[in-house]
Parts: structure tokens; sequence; C-alpha cells
């Protein structure tokens, strides 16, 4: 049985234990919101990975995308940027590979961390096709099936899967005359050209209940794909990103009332006015299922900063209730990224996630001792703060210490060190004050 199946008979798993305890919230609240889909834990039966919660109530979580392209196809690479990942604080990976040896990336990879693994199994299935016959058109649609069920029993934790995606919508995309951004999705711009060459309905909408059924059978969570998510801000919640939503909200709900663990997946590209909107809709629509916004970039002219577009964005949507976010990183829209890239994306969404639930869940405690920290001139205790100690280090170090007191900001013009003790009798926090 599945997560959302063993929480719904009443039945507290260990995973809901480690959940609840990581929280710090009751193990009854976390089984309840398993049980009716507003939280979900992606932990494949076959593989032992780190138990992460996501949805309703929870610390909004970070997810950490790699993977190889057709250009760039380097194990060992995709192994080091996975390790960085889950170094600096990331919740989740996705194994996005495209090129090279898929397969065997996915698995150094798996076998290098501890994280839950996502993945988008269409990407495998249309690399096969496009070696095996010629062309990513030629695909059977038996082969989607087949890859799905092969990476579930591999241990992958949770897949996008491009339901959405269906004669009516792209009808609409074809109505509203294209985009200004096309689509950006890969796994999407395959499923239209294959359904637009074979005159076909998407099998993965056709034969939803198959998908679901692969997915309860390891435990896999379902995180319905964005495939008609906007590339540019000028597409931003046009008919068809919207007529998508609605069908994969419907969709998580049918899924769930089958016994399996469903996500929705959110915008890309959208301008902060629009966001809140965006996860009032897919809540209301889906049964409050957790929703997961990849990133989202909310301007299109910061190419090499668009960690930063991201973060805005990411703040944003975590503090109107988005659960996972899908981190950014600077080589967005120009090409593969690399290690260093990696952590600076998980750092900045990390950053975004936390002050998005200072809002939405009221996490300031850490804020407040930081602040007392730096009023006291306690560094150590600023440091184990940081959410990069390490970064915040070496900055310091590199600057010159001044002294093991101050630092080079200010030096002798200190700021807490001209009002020392003139007010050490009532200072908030102080042992003199209690």
């Amino acid at each position: 049985m599945t997560q959302l199946e063993r929480a719904l008979k009443g039945e507290t798993t260990d995973e809901v234990k480690a959940v609840a305890a990581a929280e710090e919230i009751a193990v009854e609240l976390v089984r309840e919101r398993v049980a009716s889909g507003k939280i979900i834990i992606p932990a494949n039966k076959n593989r032992k990975q780190n138990i992460v919660g996501i949805g309703k109530g929870l610390r909004t979580k970070v997810n950490a995308s790699i993977g190889t392209s057709t250009d760039i196809a380097e194990i060992a690479m995709e192994v080091e940027k996975a390790r960085i990942a889950q170094q600096y604080g990331a919740d989740t990976l996705m194994d996005l590979s495209v090129g090279g040896n898929i397969a065997g990336t996915r698995k150094a990879v798996m076998d290098a961390i501890s994280l839950p693994i996502g993945t988008v199994p269409l990407y495998e299935a249309f690399a096969i096709a496009i070696e095996k016959y010629g062309a990513a058109v030629n695909m059977p649609a038996e082969l989607l099936f087949e890859i799905t069920e092969k990476q579930c029993a591999e241990g992958v934790a949770f897949m996008a899967i491009h339901c959405g995606i269906n004669r009516k919508t792209v009808e609409m995309l074809r109505k509203q005359h294209y985009r200004y951004g096309g689509l950006v999705s890969k796994g999407g711009s395959y499923m239209v050209a294959w359904m637009e060459h074979n005159n076909m309905e998407n099998p993965l909408y056709e034969h939803f209940d198959r998908v679901v059924e692969i997915m309860k059978k390891y435990d896999t969570v379902l995180s319905l794909g964005n495939g008609f998510r906007a590339g540019a801000i000028h597409d931003a919640c046009d008919r068809v990103q919207i007529q998508e939503l609605i069908i994969n909200c419907e969709l998580a709900e049918i899924g769930r009332e089958m016994g399996c663990q469903t996500m929705v997946e959110g915008p890309g590209h959208i301008p902060i006015n629009e966001i809140e909107a965006n996860i009032i809709m897919e809540k209301k629509m889906s049964g409050e299922s957790p929703f997961y916004m990849l990133g989202p970039i909310t301007t299109d002219i910061a190419p090499g900063y668009d960690h930063i577009t991201a973060a805005i964005g990411a703040a944003l949507s975590s503090s109107f209730g988005a659960d996972f976010i899908c981190y950014v990183t600077p080589s967005e829209h120009l090409g593969l990224p690399y290690p260093e890239d990696v952590r600076e994306g998980v750092i900045a969404s990390r950053i975004a996630a936390h002050i998005g639930d200072m809002i939405k869940l009221g996490k300031t405690d850490k804020d407040r001792l930081m602040s007392k920290a730096r009023r006291d001139m306690k560094w150590d205790a600023q440091f184990a703060l940081a959410i990069d100690p390490e970064r915040a280090r070496e900055i310091k170090a590199k600057r010159g210490n001044g002294s093991d007191h101050s630092c080079t900001m200010c030096g002798k013009f200190c700021a807490n060190d001209i009002l020392s003790g003139m007010f050490e009798q009532n200072m908030v926090g102080s042992d003199k004050a209690k």
C-alpha cells in the first residue's frame, strides 16, 4: 500500500513519524494530511532515501535539478552536482538527463546521494525512440509505460508525468496563435509533436489509470507535469496554461482517490502580481494538493542572474502557500549548469523558501537569534545560524578580521561597539535583563 492508503486506514507509518519529528508538529496531524492528500512523502519502496514531507503546514522544500544534455553528458560531473546539491541543503533532486547514458547516469546519482530522486520518464522514452526508431515521433506508446515502470522499480521517488497535455489543450494552443516564448518544456514539446504527427491522443492522459497503477505499485509520487508552462512573462496565465492546470488539478484528485500520492506543478515564468492567483487556483481546484513551483522566474531580461529572479518568485510563492520550489541556477537560458552553479541555485532557493516560511509558517526564531548574535558580536553563533556558513566565513576571512571582535565594514566606527554596555541591563535576550 501507499503512504496515502496506509494513512487512510489509520496507520501511522515510520515515514509519517519522521516527518512530524523533522517539522516539530503533531504526528496525527501529519497522518491526517497524508490521508487527505495535503501532504506527500516521496519514499519509493525500493530505495532507502531521506524522508521528506511536502505540503500543508510544512517547511517549503527545495528541489535541485541536474542531468546531462545531448552536448554535455559526463556522468562524473552529474554525480558531483548531485553531491553538491545535497551538501548545500537541497531536499530532493531531479535527474533530467536527456543525453549519453541516461540510465547509467541515474544509477550513479542514486548511488551517490540519499536524497529522494525525481525524473521525467518521458525524456528517456523519447531518447530511446530517436536511437531505436529514428525519430521521437516514431515512439511506440507502450514505451512510455515501460520506461515509467522501469524507473519506478529502480527506486525513483517522484515523477513528472505530462498527463495534462491532450488534444483539447493542443488545439487551444493553436487557436491562441502559439506564444511569444514558444513551448519551453522539453517533454511538452516532444509530446505535442508526437500527438500531431500521429494524430493521436496523449497516452498518458488517455490511459491515466494505468499511470496511477504503476505509481501505486512502488509508492512513487505522481507529479502532474507542467508541459504548457509559460517560458516568457507575456505568456503567463494564458488560456493553454490555465487549461492544463485545470486538467492537472482534476487528475490529481482522481489519482488521490485511487490511492496514489499526487502533486501539481506550477508556472515557470510569471510576473509577481500573478503568483498568488495561480496558487489560489491550484489549491482550490485540487483539494489542496501540494503545489510544485518551477522557479518561478519573474523577469525575462536577467540571463546570468536567473537564480535571483527565481528567488524573488520563490519567496513570494512560498509566502502565498506553495509547498515545493524547483531551484534555478545562474546558467538558466545559457547552458548546462556546472557544479558551482548548483551551489548558487540551491542557496538562493533555500533563502527564498525561508523568507516565504517566515510569513507562511511564522518561522522567525533563527532571524531573532541571528539579530542578537550580531548585536553581541558573537561570530561563531552567526556562522552557525547562517544558511551558508561556509560562504559567510570565506567572506569575513578574505576581507581581514580587523580583530576577532569586529569586522572591516565599520572598523572602529562599529555601531554596536559605540553603545556597548549602555543598555546592558535592559537588552532583550541578555542574561542581565532576566
